[in-house]
Formats: structure tokens, sequence, C-alpha cells
């Protein structure tokens, strides 16, 4: 972000969208963090970012249902 810019928020990122996106891409949830998870290689870990949001929107992973 700019220096002297104003906190981008989750609703921000919603509007921008609206504005830039079709409807059925518009995301539904949004989550801001600091810093993405990274491997010692330097990629995001994606797994980690992905147990993150099942544990913020309270669902059951796919991975811990038994069938």
């Amino acid at each position: 972000m700019r220096s002297g810019a104003a906190p981008l928020t989750a609703q921000d990122v919603k509007r921008y969208c609206q504005g830039h996106l079709a409807h059925y891409k518009i995301p539904r949830y949004v989550q801001l963090v600091d810093q993405f998870p990274m491997t010692v290689t330097g990629k995001v870990r994606k797994v980690e970012m992905r147990e993150r949001a099942i544990t913020l929107l309270g669902r059951v992973s796919p991975r811990s249902v038994s069938g």
C-alpha cells in the first residue's frame, strides 16, 4: 500500500470487484492478512490458508470427514 493511504477493508475489496468483475466472480468472503504463510522455498502455503479459511467459516474440512 502507498504510504498515507487509508487501510484496506474487506468491503473495499468487494466494492472494487463489483465494479470490475462479473457478478458470479465476486468473492463471498474476504479475509485480509498481514502476511501469507510461506514455505522455506518462498511459496504460499495454500493448505494452511485453506485450513484457516475453514476455521474462520466454521466449516468441516473435506479431509476430516470420513466416508
